[in-house]
């Protein structure tokens, strides 16, 4: 029997009469789900896809008396983003942006996903609770105070590494002139401070294994090792290629609060630490120009949006289930 989804009269189909019912009922029988979504719904209309309309600005010779939508046009239009292009330091600060979020996002999956497999092997609760409270404690902390922290330890003349170097009897580092130890600082740091709260997630994963897979790779004769290797490790999976997922989303913005705190305006730093929202800051301190500040960020997004889509289809390919979307 052939299905008609178009009338000679143009009322609507009979399909299309049919779908529409359907997705009614699919909404009231949701009510309550969707009564629930909506002030988060109205959130994230608010302060997420609305303030979208802004990105003209981008494209614009912002004026403060004319507003965004009454300042003239660029030209040419993509004016504001030959400067990013242009400027040495804009491509520096694009660099290290990638680099070190490459950087963070390896050795954070490394640290947190190994954190969460040992919490896991913890069979004392109490020593279990209190271990992981203990790591997740410094994620409160500000990045100002971790500043602070950092510049009384690694400071030359008063910082306490050095004192100890110099006690151990060699010579002390100039940190705050030694840019290339800042990569490595900068990632105990935010270590230190994430680790904790990035296990959760994988430790929640952990939790919700069926222990039975355990109890029979037990009876076979498995070790922990081979148990952590063949089990945790392949049922961890899908969370961790959603999580790179969402961190590769966010590979061009940096954490301002974490570089301003801890480099701010050390000059002799910028090679290895100056990144896109600390350059765009700067910039915008000192010139005022907020199409440029705006070229950047609408940069950033464009090219996260791209990276997102391009490792999700890539993670499609290597499991269809593991894939955000």
């Amino acid at each position: 029997m052939k299905t008609i989804t178009a009338t000679s009269s143009g009322k609507p189909s009979r399909t299309a009469v049919r779908r529409k019912s359907g997705v009614l009922k699919d909404l009231y029988r949701n009510r309550s789900l969707l009564v629930m979504f909506l002030p988060f719904a109205v959130l994230l209309l608010l302060f997420n896809y609305l303030p979208m309309a802004g990105l003209v600005i981008a494209f614009k010779d912002f004026d403060f008396s004319k507003g965004i939508f009454g300042s003239s046009w660029m030209n040419p239009l993509l004016s504001n983003f030959e400067y990013l292009f242009s400027s040495d330091a804009a491509f520096r600060a694009m660099r290290n942006t990638v680099l070190l979020n490459i950087l963070f996002i390896t050795v954070g999956l490394v640290f947190e996903v190994g954190f969460a497999l040992l919490l896991n092997e913890i069979r004392h609760k109490f020593f279990k609770r209190v271990t992981q409270s203990i790591t997740f404690l410094p994620f409160f902390i500000s990045w100002i105070v971790v500043g602070v922290f950092s510049y009384n330890l690694l400071n030359y003349e008063t910082g306490s590494i050095n004192r100890l170097i110099e006690w151990l009897g060699f010579s002390g580092i100039d940190f705050y002139s030694s840019s290339g130890l800042w990569p490595l600082i900068l990632t105990v740091a935010i270590r230190w401070k994430v680790t904790g709260y990035g296990t959760i997630i994988y430790l929640a994963a952990l939790t919700s294994i069926d222990q039975s897979y355990y109890e029979a790779a037990a009876i076979d004769g498995a070790s922990r090792w081979q148990q952590i290797r063949h089990i945790s490790l392949p049922m961890l999976r899908p969370t961790v290629i959603i999580l790179t997922l969402l961190a590769v989303g966010r590979i061009m913005n940096a954490d301002f609060g974490m570089f301003y705190a801890m480099v701010g305006d050390a000059s002799l730093l910028f090679p290895t630490t100056d990144v896109i929202d600390t350059f765009v800051y700067r910039s915008l301190r000192k010139t005022g120009d907020i199409g440029m500040a705006s070229a950047a960020g609408f940069l950033q997004s464009t090219v996260a949006f791209v990276l997102v889509l391009s490792s999700n289809y890539a993670a499609r390919k290597i499991d269809k289930d593991s894939a955000i979307f």
